[in-house]
């Protein structure tokens, strides 16, 4: 679509039928609470009808692909943290298998399984916490609360195995920060039950009601055709009734082994996006479930020194003497580390909001080359101007909801 090159001026002195109607220019964000402060949309109007909109992004760019570039694999977990600050955990786990695939890394049955639980929560808590904020931006302000506890309560399960509540920073090249507390299980499984009890009471909420299903129902809809041609994934394309899942196509973390379905919708719209998560929800319980039940026992991470380092004696130094201690010092101090062998390498994952990718080029050193990220909030965007084309200014809010763009991951 072109973008709008005349001035609101020009465009309000041009007429439309018989009544001299003028078309009108807005913008839709930043400032809009719906456009979190970092999404511009200049939009055309003929009365309440969007006729066109141009999407203006870069608000919060902060350079993380290059800020990358001068630090060492490790450290850039932390980096991964701030694109999708609602599941970083997803973020901190891509990276470490893009980089684990480029060195031939196979990381330990335990460290793979405890993964793979961690990825599957804080892929609810990105869902439970985008349906929550779709009903809400519609008027359904107590399905938001609801969701806010069960994210909250996950969010201590986090702070209990990482440290922290948000900025998890928990992978580690070949295995994990440390391993989980020994209360891992039944903490989960206390929460477990009253996630999918929530889920059910979000879908009473809002599958049948009225202001939800009139907003969302036929509104921002794509065919699976179009869908594919904007290069989308995730619940968006699902939605639209094509069963593309990462975890299926390409599994890593040893997904295959695990019983789950790829729900679907044919309707493509707000309302399908909506089902598509709260479903996929259910679906992620049942990983979790499976993965604690047989979740293996053994070390968390490989056994090479020079990649992960000697696990701390009771004393809290490093075991092996001073090897030990010497393979302590390399694995963090300035120019040494995990060193790639020199090549390129591209791994996607399936994050919340669709196929998170990392495609990262070594030179044999312990900085990557090039480091850069298929952000699936980059490709959902680019959507937008078509879906809102037709409807009504008011139909942007719930058009964008459905989305979840998540701007740390848009601008990178």
């Amino acid at each position: 679509m072109e973008p709008l090159t005349r001035t609101p001026l020009e465009v309000e002195e041009e007429t439309t039928g018989d009544l001299g109607a003028r078309h009108m220019v807005v913008n839709f964000g930043p400032q809009h609470p719906a456009t979190h402060g970092t999404l511009r949309n200049i939009i055309e109007l003929d009365g309440e009808k969007i006729l066109k909109l141009d999407s203006e992004i870069g608000f919060l760019h902060s350079g993380f692909e290059k800020i990358s570039e001068y630090r060492s694999y490790n450290q850039s977990v932390v980096v991964s943290d701030r694109m999708n600050y609602l599941s970083p955990l997803n973020n901190n786990i891509a990276l470490a298998q893009a980089v684990e695939e480029m060195m031939g890394i196979q990381v330990t049955p335990r460290c793979a399984a405890i993964r793979v639980v961690l990825a599957e929560l804080s892929r609810i808590a990105d869902h439970i916490i985008v349906v929550g904020l779709q009903g809400m931006d519609l008027g359904a302000f107590s399905v938001m609360l609801w969701t806010f506890i069960e994210r909250e309560k996950l969010y201590d399960i986090f702070e209990n195995v990482t440290g922290a509540r948000l900025t998890t920073s928990y992978t580690r090249i070949g295995g994990l920060m440390r391993d989980v507390p020994k209360d891992f299980e039944e903490m989960i499984r206390a929460v477990m039950g009253r996630l999918e009890s929530t889920v059910r009471e979000v879908e009473y909420m809002l599958d049948e009601n009225p202001i939800f299903v009139n907003r969302t129902r036929g509104v921002g809809a794509l065919s699976a055709q179009e869908s594919i041609s904007f290069g989308l994934t995730g619940p968006i394309l699902r939605a639209a009734g094509v069963p593309y899942d990462i975890r299926k196509v390409r599994p890593y973390l040893g997904y295959e082994q695990y019983e789950f379905e790829v729900p679907t919708e044919k309707e493509g719209d707000c309302y399908a996006r909506y089902r598509v998560r709260c479903r996929e929800m259910i679906q992620s319980l049942k990983i979790i479930d499976q993965a604690l039940k047989k979740m293996p026992s053994g070390p968390v991470g490989v056994s090479d020194p020079r990649i992960v380092i000697p696990v701390k004696n009771e004393e809290n130094r490093p075991s092996g003497g001073m090897e030990g201690l010497i393979y302590h010092f390399k694995n963090f101090m300035h120019g040494h580390g995990v060193r790639p062998p020199k090549g390129e390498v591209y791994v996607p994952t399936e994050a919340p909001n669709g196929e998170l990718g990392y495609y990262l080029i070594s030179d044999g050193t312990e900085r990557p080359y090039r480091w850069r990220v298929r952000g699936p909030s980059f490709y959902n965007y680019q959507a937008f101007a078509r879906l809102c084309e037709g409807h009504m200014l008011s139909d942007t809010v719930a058009i964008l909801s459905s989305l979840n763009i998540i701007a740390g991951e848009l601008d990178r």
